[in-house]
């Protein structure tokens, strides 16, 4: 899944987001749980941007409470 643009997330309503949050948690814990085994990621900045969209999505969902 690609790095999420503030655009793309204003067009989204809130079930998208939850989702897409979901989506992205999941995939950050398959990354964390393959380095923690002894394995190399296929793209080592995955997990990086990974994060970095989760906290996007977060502070979307908290600027429209």
């Amino acid at each position: 899944m690609a790095a999420m643009k503030k655009k793309q997330l204003k067009e989204l309503n809130d079930d998208d987001l939850k989702a897409r949050l979901n989506e992205l948690r999941l995939e950050l814990s398959k990354g964390r749980a393959q380095i923690a085994v002894g394995g190399s990621p296929e793209n080592t900045g995955r997990i990086r941007q990974t994060r970095k969209t989760i906290a996007r999505i977060l502070t979307e969902m908290k600027r429209r409470l």
